[in-house]
């Protein structure tokens, strides 16, 4: 097999980037470091330590359009009109505009985004009367149309702060899996809610692949993504945890390389394991994504455009290891574009 591009997204040799979150407080602190570290690929960092609001569903009550969240005892719930959490979301995602434009001033290139997908906002978040949203399919088609309308406006917004920048949108689902099995649960925890289907699923991601005017990729770290789904729904990239990605998917994966799609392979860890020595291991770091392109039978020379992240989200490291997870996956990058043969 030789991968194909097609009109998707093609990145350049040895890129690394993030997968989203970092741990802190301080935005401009954090996009300094982005802007250092992955000047190839950086990416707006996500700062759930600031508490709610800064989260992964809190930033969607900055992004919805038409609908208003807010939090209560069980998790954050869709309401009426919008509120004091709403407001607080709204603020911290224009700060962290403000110091990603900053960081990041000049920059000619791919600007990575990260918002989260309608169907893992759907698992997690409640409707006013308590249930998940996933119980509501009408609620559903909404909170994804709402949300789709959301991540245009604000890759035109990222567009409009960095007029040099090619943004590229990252969708997190780590819960489709979950969904599309039918393991997520009601909120008295009694049942289960039925399996969403796939054709409904690639509907509703769809609309967001053609209605935002750049790439998206698709973050999903579970060990059994969809990915045959995932690329029907015009996902142009693939952001997949190789350390754990199941071997009876390397012929959707294959299918979807040799098709075009771009691969960002979490590769570093993204939290310090008890006792383990310092990161620094290059060979090792990219072994998966080797031992993956030898079963499927690509090309080694198409590992040059795989981009290397973190295996998730850096929120729960500490400052050392986010820099050193970094540092690694640019090293990673950077020798598979050197000798992708290996």
């Amino acid at each position: 097999m030789s991968a194909t591009e097609d009109a998707g997204w093609r990145p350049g040799d040895g890129w690394a980037t993030g997968v989203g979150s970092m741990p802190g407080t301080d935005p401009g602190e954090a996009a300094a470091v982005v802007a250092g570290e992955l000047p190839d690929l950086p990416h707006l960092p996500e700062l759930p330590a600031r508490g709610p609001g800064a989260d992964l569903l809190g930033r969607l009550g900055g992004l919805l359009v038409d609908l208003h969240l807010d939090l209560q005892p069980s998790g954050w719930r869709l309401v009426d009109r919008p509120g004091l959490d709403e407001r607080r979301a709204r603020s911290y995602l224009s700060h962290d505009l403000d110091e990603m434009q900053s960081a990041f001033e000049g920059v000619t290139g791919p600007v990575k985004l990260q918002v989260c997908g309608p169907w893992t906002a759907a698992a997690a978040m409640r409707l006013p009367r308590g249930e998940p949203v996933l119980s509501d399919t009408g609620a559903v088609q909404d909170l994804a149309a709402s949300l789709a309308e959301g991540m245009r406006d604000h890759v035109a917004e990222v567009r409009r702060r960095l007029p040099g920048a090619d943004p590229v949108l990252q969708v997190d689902e780590p819960s489709l899996p979950a969904v599309l099995a039918g393991a997520i649960r009601s909120t008295s925890g009694t049942r289960s809610l039925d399996p969403v289907p796939e054709a409904t699923v690639e509907q509703a991601l769809r609309a967001i692949t053609q209605s935002v005017d750049a790439p998206v990729a698709v973050h999903c770290c579970a060990a059994r993504p969809p990915v045959a789904l995932l690329r029907r729904s015009g996902a142009a990239g693939l952001s997949l945890d190789l350390t754990v990605l199941s071997a009876d998917l390397d012929e959707q994966v294959g299918e979807a390389l040799d098709g075009g799609a771009t691969l960002l392979a979490g590769l570093v860890p993204a939290v310090a394991a008890p006792a383990r020595t310092p990161l620094s291991d290059v060979a090792a770091t990219v072994a998966p994504v080797r031992r993956l392109w030898r079963r499927i039978g690509l090309d080694p020379v198409w590992l040059r455009t795989v981009v290397v992240t973190p295996t998730c989200g850096l929120a729960g490291a500490d400052p050392g290891h986010t820099l050193a997870a970094l540092q690694l996956a640019r090293a990673a990058a950077r020798q598979l574009a050197d000798d992708p043969e290996g």
